[in-house]
């Protein structure tokens, strides 16, 4: 086999002013070919399967750009223009090939492109024809657009929320594209629009038993090739978002149409149930002083960096030193701060002002006195066997409260993002951390009792309050349907 493989993405908050540059790229996977990592990444699954193909099997694979951001605002023009003409230029360059492998994260959105993955896959259809099978590996949180399936042979989401499945889905995909570049299977996709906006948390019921349907329909039904819910990311104001079930079958578009529509039904009608909301950071707080076993850990979900959020707001790191409590947060992200720290050193005690910086949603600054604890200047956090890079970071004291600084924005993974920094965990009351629900994987098991946070930042999680301009409508919950 000859594959030519290469990836983009970046998870579009369109409400956010955090627009995207290539020195947002570089912050977060960007790789020219044959120069990507050998380790296994959340954005790169299907690189690593296909250098797998390569060592056991003896395939030719043609490594293109890898390029992810972290989550944010829209994806500047040029920046967009200039790594998707980057990776045309290099599959035009590597044909004939058997088939096209992408990773790609589904709701990436631009300065004048609402829809960049139908875009991409649009521009490599018409440059290797109707005949080379061409798939994707997404994120769930996409907005899976008619562009996306018309281009597409094959286009597989991971199913698990916290994305623990990347791996596993990442080999589905090379599975089903070299069948079909082999002739043994055609596929056929069909899509049924659920018609709502949802947070689908697949660790708890109704969603587990959901996704393990899932995989029995598959295994029971051997011309099902492949299911995917697309949960949709909500902070995505264009045309295509909220949630959709994908099915592809070998031949049968009959049963594809069916078993999409049997399945987004059933999303349909538990979608009240699919997500726990937050409550207050107050009632949180409250809740977990009252636990009597800790450490509680309470997850800052309305400053989600995850979610395209600044990360930067300090309104549970205020109340937590309001209330005295021994507790350690992070990573609050302000890369002006570490600097100063890393110019004052371990040791020393400075004045600073901390967060508050990217704009109204973030809240005001902290001005206080931070001891500052510990310092790496190449600091990073550990989720599902992969690095998550942190940059330079520091670990301080600001009364009671230990804090997580970083240069780098993103959420909370595990919890050696606190240890890798000498915070230890058990003797502490409270451990907040800002994500939404990747967290879970790691932290769940050392926590008592997990409280989920909201109202300290700019990820609105009732949709009704959410400015919405451009989505299709009727969309539950904003119509009644």
């Amino acid at each position: 086999m000859r594959v030519f493989t290469a990836g983009l993405g970046a998870e579009t908050n369109t409400f956010s002013g955090l627009y995207i540059g290539l020195d947002e790229f570089r912050d977060g996977f960007l790789f020219e070919p044959y120069t990507h990592p050998p380790e296994l990444t959340e954005v790169s699954a299907p690189l690593f399967v296909l250098r797998e193909k390569r060592q056991r099997c003896g395939w030719e694979v043609i490594e293109g750009t890898y390029a992810f951001a972290l989550p944010g605002g829209r994806v500047g023009s040029w920046t967009y223009e200039l790594l998707r003409e980057r990776i045309l230029s290099e599959l035009r360059v590597a044909l004939p090939v058997d088939f096209v492998a992408l990773s790609m994260h589904g709701a990436t959105a631009a300065v004048g492109c609402d829809d960049c993955e139908g875009d991409l896959l649009g521009r490599i259809r018409q440059i290797v024809g109707r005949h080379v099978p061409v798939g994707v590996e997404i994120d769930p949180h996409a907005h899976l657009s008619a562009a996306m399936t018309a281009n597409a042979d094959i286009i597989v989401a991971m199913r698990e929320y916290p994305h623990t499945d990347f791996l596993a889905r990442g080999r589905e995909l090379i599975d089903l594209l070299e069948r079909a570049a082999k002739g043994s299977i055609r596929p056929v996709t069909a899509v049924h629009d659920c018609r709502l906006i949802g947070r689908f948390h697949t660790v708890r019921e109704p969603m587990r038993g959901f996704v393990d349907r899932m995989q029995h329909l598959l295994e029971e039904t051997p011309q099902l090739l492949s299911l995917s819910f697309v949960h949709g990311f909500p902070w995505g104001d264009t045309a295509d978002m909220g949630a959709k079930m994908l099915a592809i079958a070998n031949e049968d578009l009959a049963l594809a149409e069916r078993t999409a529509s049997a399945l987004g039904r059933e999303v349909e009608a538990m979608r009240e149930r699919t997500f726990l909301p937050p409550i207050g950071v107050a009632a949180a707080l409250d809740l977990a002083l009252r636990a009597g076993a800790w450490p509680v850990v309470i997850a800052d979900v309305g400053d989600n960096p995850g979610g395209g959020a600044g990360g930067d707001s300090t309104t549970l790191l205020r109340a937590l030193l309001e209330r005295d409590v021994d507790a350690c947060l992070g990573p609050l992200w302000d890369p002006v701060a570490v600097r100063m720290m890393l110019a004052a050193g371990v040791g020393a005690r400075v004045a600073v002002r901390l967060g508050g910086k990217v704009g109204p949603a973030s809240g005001l600054p902290l001005d206080a006195e931070a001891e500052i604890l510990a310092i790496d200047p190449a600091a990073y956090q550990t989720w599902s066997g992969t690095r998550m890079r942190l940059g330079a970071a520091c670990a301080v004291r600001i009364g009671k409260v230990r804090l997580v600084i970083a240069s780098i924005r993103d959420q909370a993974y595990g919890p050696d993002l606190f240890t890798n920094l000498g915070i230890e965990l058990h003797d502490l009351s409270i451990v907040a951390v800002k994500s939404a629900q990747h967290f879970m994987a790691g932290f769940a098991p050392i926590a008592r009792t997990v409280l989920l946070a909201g109202g300290g930042g700019p990820l609105e999680t009732d949709f009704r309050r959410v400015p919405y301009r451009n989505i299709q409508r009727p969309k539950w919950p904003l119509d009644a349907i």
